[in-house]
């Protein structure tokens, strides 16, 4: 399985009741020893910002939304920084008027947005125009609500599959718009596509700093574990705890042979930090792994099953869909501006979302 992995709060279309809003002050001490990946958050809150900062962040019950929660609970904040983060519960952000409503309770003075509708390659390929209508929707919403209340910086989650399917590889940022994305998920991928657009128009007729990034296939603890809906490797996870449950082989959709690049959440949220922070351009970033680390949905597998200790069959059902083979994305930006960010290796990375998943699946999104 694959699918549009921009990991975020499933909030246009109800997905994703989690949590409440939880609102909370930063801490500059770097407690956890995971934090020595980004030795830049000190300096970064040394920035010279008047008054109190307020960051709200949409889907922020989702993967990519709670690993930030946890990444400024535990040494990432910074002392004039307050964070709040929404659910479903808070507002539904397909209406215009509750989204409003929620901007002007909290006032924001930056916001990080994860919001979207999202699901899996073949949620996306049975309801294209939902993926398209509720996306679009919430994101008018949302930056025209951060415009009305003169948000400062808003830096919205797009993804990989926004790319043309037919393209020159590796990916970069100034190829989002050369041609159609997969047919697959053209609904969400056109929807995410034209935050680019909207970002461009506000900088160009009011000077918004409204940017975006570009994360690749996005993993780790709170992930979706549904297997019809959720993304490639989480859905791997739970169909592997499974088999190794009940004792039967473990089935991997598709052939196994499209490749991509994985980054885990914790990581993704240290660098969503950065580009809060620091990042000035209204062009997107693409935050991803080298080129060097992309993976086959096999070798995905094979990590899995090794880090819970599946010793069944593994099947590969070649009748199901690949999706796209492969959307190579460059990091060059990325690494222009933080040459020495250190990624968790993927091995690591994986057992320590199975181990997650594990001690949590009775409560585990599934």
């Amino acid at each position: 399985r694959d699918s549009c992995s921009s990991a975020v709060g499933s909030v246009g279309a109800r997905l994703d009741r989690v949590t409440d809003s939880s609102v909370w002050g930063g801490d500059r001490g770097l407690r956890d020893p995971l934090l020595g990946h980004f030795p830049q958050f000190t300096e970064m809150c040394e920035v010279p910002v008047s008054g109190q900062r307020r960051v709200l962040v949409t889907g922020g019950s989702g993967l990519v939304g709670r690993a930030i929660e946890r990444v400024v609970k535990e040494g990432g904040g910074c002392e004039d920084e307050e964070w709040v983060f929404l659910s479903s519960r808070d507002a539904d952000l397909t209406s215009a008027v509750e989204t409003r409503a929620v901007f002007q309770k909290h006032q924001p003075t930056e916001v990080i947005h994860l919001a979207a509708m999202v699901g899996g390659l073949f949620q996306n390929m049975s309801h294209n125009l939902d993926f398209w209508r509720n996306n679009v929707h919430i994101n008018d919403n949302v930056l025209q609500a951060a415009h009305e209340l003169g948000v400062r910086k808003v830096v919205s989650c797009l993804s990989t599959c926004i790319f043309p399917d037919r393209t020159n590889y590796p990916i970069d940022e100034t190829m989002i718009h050369n041609g159609p994305p997969h047919s697959s998920n053209f609904g969400y991928s056109y929807a995410k596509r034209m935050i680019d657009v909207q970002n461009r128009a506000y900088f160009q007729q009011y000077g918004r700093l409204f940017t975006a990034v570009i994360p690749t296939n996005v993993f780790g603890p709170h992930d979706n574990f549904n297997i019809q809906q959720g993304h490639v490797l989480p859905g791997l996870i739970h169909k592997t705890y499974l088999a190794q449950r009940e004792g039967t082989a473990l089935e991997v959709w598709g052939s196994g042979t499209p490749r991509r690049q994985f980054i885990y959440s914790l990581d993704l949220a240290r660098l969503f930090l950065w580009v809060l922070r620091e990042y000035k351009e209204i062009d997107p970033i693409i935050l991803s792994v080298g080129e060097e680390d992309e993976v086959s949905i096999k070798e995905a597998a094979e990590c899995v099953v090794e880090s819970l200790g599946f010793k069944g069959q593994v099947v590969f059902d070649t009748s199901k869909s690949d999706g796209q083979f492969k959307k190579t994305a460059s990091n060059k930006k990325l690494r222009q501006y933080l040459p020495d960010f250190t990624f968790t290796p993927f091995r690591q990375a994986v057992k320590e979302t199975c181990e997650w998943f594990v001690a949590n699946y009775d409560t585990a999104r599934k």
